[in-house]
């Protein structure tokens, strides 16, 4: 069950991409949703921090000691729980909108909060499936099954970033951002069919959150 790093020989230039990036982004999705009103959280506001929290200690644990498969289990488990909290409480609040249960600040704080987790969560999502998962994508120089194109893989790119560039979690935090404000990934094109599907639900999330229920707050201001 648990598979064990043996020695990997890294292309020239290339290091081991540091995880504490998706650490601090799991962290900042659960301490985000413990700010929504109580009536848009699951169960207490702190449930999916506390959740979050006990599942990534193991999955760190697991990493720093070479057992690739338990981490991406417990880091697949982690984004579903995430995927599971933020969708039910855009449900909720789509749901006050008629009854008008929350008020004009409350939704408005709550589609910017909920927003923000849209961006972090799918960042999480394309980092943890493009290319097989980061260990895949440190074991294989070039960038092999990519489901993002990013500029720097290109051959004009490559001789500005290098033959042996990877992409790393702030540059799947910046296409989920373009993704997530422009309703589209911009400078990125996505090759793969999963890929495109995730990049159309973010953009459908942040559609429902900014323009649905963000001018529904300020009309009723």
């Amino acid at each position: 069950m648990k598979s064990k790093t043996t020695s990997i020989d890294l292309p020239p230039a290339r290091q081991p991409e540091p995880r504490w990036p998706a650490l601090v982004a799991v962290l900042v999705t659960g301490g985000l949703y413990a700010a929504l009103p109580e009536q848009l959280s699951v169960g207490p506001r702190w449930l999916m921090f506390v959740i979050v929290s006990v599942l990534a200690c193991p999955a760190m644990i697991a990493h720093r000691r070479g057992f690739q498969k338990l981490n991406s289990v417990l880091g697949y488990l982690i984004e579903s729980v995430v995927t599971l909290f933020l969708l039910w409480s855009v449900t909720k609040l789509v749901r006050s909108l008629p009854g008008r249960q929350a008020t004009p600040e409350e939704l408005l704080r709550s589609a910017a909060l909920l927003w923000v987790c849209n961006v972090v969560l799918f960042a999480l999502w394309y980092w943890r499936l493009d290319g097989g998962g980061p260990y895949a994508r440190l074991k294989h120089a070039p960038h092999e099954c990519a489901a993002f194109l990013f500029p720097p893989m290109t051959n004009d790119g490559r001789k500005v970033a290098g033959e042996h560039w990877a992409p790393r979690f702030v540059d799947y935090l910046f296409l989920s951002f373009n993704t997530s404000t422009a309703l589209s990934p911009t400078d990125t094109p996505v090759i793969s069919r999963w890929a495109k599907i995730l990049v159309m639900l973010q953009a459908l999330l942040s559609l429902t959150i900014v323009v649905v229920l963000g001018a529904r707050a300020i009309n009723i201001l």
